[in-house]
């Protein structure tokens, strides 16, 4: 009986833990936003490649995560694990003390590999100590809790921190968290792999597929500067998705394939992972551009638009745990689709924005209604993906999750500010580029990107009423209510 108490009490400090590097992972993608002025000033970066401090972690995150994944399965999740914690605490510590442009963004860049390869792996842990049901919703509510409100906090930390002890720091905060992890996980966290498969590693696969994954993204967050519809942008798509196509080839020849494509078979597995495509659309559109109206039109400074988050994050957080146990009762299709109909209609309230607005008139409520429904839709997404799936293809699971997760959001960002930026040259033309005019001009933009959004959050629930099953979902229900304690081990 001890040693039953020790392991249960065991799982829940291993998911403390599991979270805490997760919101890690999380803020790293937003916590630089606010620091970028500075980091400009201090490193010499060109306004033009300031970007690519953000754009250089989103790239290799959303690129290696399918990679990630798999390798945790095949190599073991807790070894990957500690593998991407000390990628993370090296790059970080190099990156404060980054002495040029492209020393920084390819430290950047090594933190997303790290990143990519911690977020599926941490997942996939979570998801194989708790057992399918109750208490994984559970565990899955504080994980999406975590993942929900870690950009909201990466706006307000990166803010204290860049005023506070300079851009640097919003870096270097990652190293002690990094070794705190990277010293209390083998006591915590069991090794675990896929034990039944053979350790041949799809090399071929992960190339093709790490590739393509790459330039898709890269593609993405380039069109905005280089045009959607220009010969570079369409040249890169197009070398993205013939990639794509070799690795799918390569994949059904395959004997030991990186990625068994029988996984799809699973309806409710794909229908997640494609909604899970526009509830990261929803999601970054709605952080980006919240922060600019904020800081471009109502004239907020960094920590007063890092403060102006936190009803969003708290609400973020309550609403992820109320889920986890709506899940339990009614299954995770009915709170998915309230979740998703809660953030088309925040976004779609966020389509009024004004200039002489305020933060009463025009953030708190949609940012509350908006907030509830990504803590609805987040943990239902990650629930739905990996229900039913066997233990060892959890990697595989966790890693095409975050993947959909990290390209629906970089697409709907990039495809919401080119509509954005139009519309505000357009505004801005009509009024013959008087100075001005530009608040009125970026506002008719941000409200043309909101609703696009809204837009966006509408069609995933249309395709999760379309494309999850609601026989998965109330069997989901069924497991819940006759699951016996997990057992040892």
């Amino acid at each position: 009986m001890t040693d039953s108490r020790d392991y249960l009490e065991r799982r829940w400090w291993a998911l403390a833990l599991l979270c805490m590097t997760q919101f890690m992972v999380v803020l790293d993608a937003s916590i630089v936003n606010i620091a970028l002025p500075s980091i400009g000033r201090e490193v010499g970066i060109s306004q033009e490649n300031l970007s690519w401090v953000v754009n250089g972690y989103v790239l290799t995150f959303g690129g290696f995560l399918l990679l990630g994944g798999r390798m945790a399965d095949l190599l073991g999740r807790r070894r990957i694990f500690m593998v991407g914690l000390v990628i993370v605490a090296v790059a970080s510590l190099y990156a404060g003390f980054a002495p040029s442009e492209g020393a920084l963004i390819a430290a950047r860049a090594a933190q997303g590999l790290g990143a990519a390869i911690i977020a599926p792996s941490a997942l996939s842990i979570v998801t194989t100590i708790f057992r399918d049901g109750s208490e994984r919703n559970k565990a899955l509510g504080a994980w999406g809790a975590v993942a929900g409100s870690g950009g909201a906090a990466g706006v307000l930390l990166g803010g204290v921190l860049t005023d506070g002890l300079g851009w640097e720091w919003v870096l270097w905060v990652n190293v002690p968290v990094a070794l705190g992890v990277l010293a209390l996980t083998p006591g915590l966290i069991p090794e675990s792999r896929a034990e039944s498969e053979t350790r041949a590693f799809d090399m071929a696969g992960a190339v093709t597929v790490t590739a393509g994954l790459s330039l898709l993204v890269y593609a993405i967050v380039d069109a905005e500067s280089s045009g959607w519809g220009s010969s570079k942008t369409i040249g890169l798509l197009a070398a993205a998705v013939a990639l794509l196509g070799l690795f799918a080839a390569i994949e059904v020849r395959s004997r030991a394939p990186l990625v068994p494509f029988s996984v799809f078979r699973k309806r409710t597995l794909t229908g997640a992972n494609v909604v899970g495509v526009m509830v990261g659309g929803s999601l970054f559109a709605m952080f980006f551009f919240i922060t600019l109206y904020m800081q471009q039109v109502l004239g907020y400074s960094p920590i007063k638009a890092g403060l102006s988050y936190l009803p969003l994050s708290v609400a973020i957080i309550l609403s992820a745990g109320i889920a986890s146990q709506l899940v339990t009762r009614i299954g995770f299709k009915p709170v998915l689709v309230v979740g998703l109909a809660l953030i088309a209609g925040g976004l779609a309230w966020f389509g009024g924005v004004s200039v002489d607005g305020g933060f009463t008139t025009d953030i708190l409520g949609p940012s509350l209604l908006a907030a509830v429904g990504l803590g609805f839709a987040f943990v239902t997404t990650t629930i739905a993906a990996v229900s039913g799936i066997e233990d060892r293809e959890q990697g595989l699971a966790s890693g095409l999750i975050n993947t959909s997760q990290q390209v629906g959001g970089a697409l709907g960002l990039a495809v919401l500010a080119t509509v954005a930026n139009s519309r505000t040259d357009d505004v801005l033309a009509s009024a013959g580029g008087s100075p001005q005019a530009l608040p009125g001009a970026l506002v008719e933009g941000f409200q043309s990107a909101f609703l696009g959004a809204a837009l966006i959050a509408a069609i995933g629930l249309v395709l999760t009423l379309v494309l999850i099953r609601g026989s998965d979902s109330r069997a989901h229900v069924a497991l819940s209510e006759r699951e016996a304690p997990a057992p040892l081990g």
